[in-house]
């Protein structure tokens, strides 16, 4: 890196520029022009001797250093501000803001009503989604890489999160598999497998898994899955079974014929949470998002 000492201001272009990828668009949302943009990013390349944002057609990416800093500029600035009383404000009718969010794609899938009503509210607002980290959750890491975490407890993180919705596990099926045809399964059937499974990594081993594990039940894997959306279709016309959460289970019946049933054990049960890093609690724009997921579950847009 060139001997410079960075101001506040750079870092708010820093911040605009990797968030937007767009050199007019992050000069837009900060308030300056398209050439003094240019030129902090000019001065950001030298600063760390890498191109941050290069072409791709007619769009620019993220170089993998850029990506890097992302998170950790997105995380810092509002300490910074905060602790020099300059906090910035938050209007969702105006807000270009970008939200990170990572969860499951049935997570994703929950959540719908919660992103439509945060583009309703905030228009000019966007949202990357991305799934569970397959690399184990160590002091709360994810949290710090991304503004959002969905995902049920106890899979590493400790910190604050608001509850979004429940739901239980059931074993799916196509609905011609005999094991399933008196709508239920026995606990004999169920070990015997062949399953499909999906796999989130050794971080993210789900409720039911770990009941699993402690009733030493594992029917054989036959199918892995990285996504959970993928079940349904995955065990449609063969002999796999698979275990879901209910309210996927039941989106899916009618289309991929097939069958849920409890599984041969007590419920367990799914809860989904919405987690964040406590440096992120006085971001307005992190607060207003946290509000609209509390109203969204108070008004029940979550419910089946």
């Amino acid at each position: 890196m060139v001997d410079e000492e960075p101001d506040l201001n750079l870092l708010v272009a820093l911040r605009a520029l990797l968030e937007e990828a767009n050199v007019t668009r992050a000069g837009e949302r900060v308030g300056i022009g398209q050439s003094t943009m240019s030129s902090a990013l000019s001065r950001l390349r030298a600063l760390f001797q890498d191109e941050l944002l290069v072409r791709v057609g007619r769009d620019y990416d993220l170089t993998p250093l850029a990506r890097q800093l992302l998170p950790q500029v997105q995380l810092t600035l509002p300490l910074v501000a905060q602790a020099l009383g300059q906090t910035e404000p938050f209007d969702p009718a105006t807000s270009r803001r970008r939200f990170t969010m990572e969860m499951t794609d049935y997570a994703a899938l929950e959540l719908r009503p919660l992103l439509a009503l945060a583009s309703a509210e905030a228009p000019g607002i966007s949202v990357e989604l991305s799934k569970l980290d397959v690399v184990p959750t160590e002091g709360n890491r994810d949290l710090l890489a991304h503004d959002f975490v969905v995902a049920p407890p106890a899979i590493g993180i400790d910190l604050d999160g608001v509850e979004l919705f429940r739901d239980e596990y059931v074993v799916i099926a196509d609905r011609d598999n005999p094991v399933v045809a008196s709508g239920a399964i026995s606990r004999e059937d169920f070990a015997a497998g062949p399953s499909v499974r999906c796999e989130f990594g050794h971080a993210h081993m789900i409720p039911v898994e770990r009941r699993m594990r402690e009733l030493e039940l594992w029917p054989p894997v036959r199918v892995t899955t990285s996504t959970l959306l993928s079940i349904p279709l995955v065990v449609r016309g063969t002999s796999l079974i698979g275990v879901v959460p209910r309210r996927l289970a039941q989106r899916n019946a009618a289309v991929t014929g097939t069958v849920f049933v409890p599984t041969p054990f007590a419920p367990v049960e799914l809860i989904e949470r919405i987690w964040w890093h406590p440096s992120r609690a006085n971001d307005p724009a992190h607060a207003w998002f946290r509000a609209l997921a509390e109203r969204a579950r108070a008004d029940g847009l979550f419910a089946v």
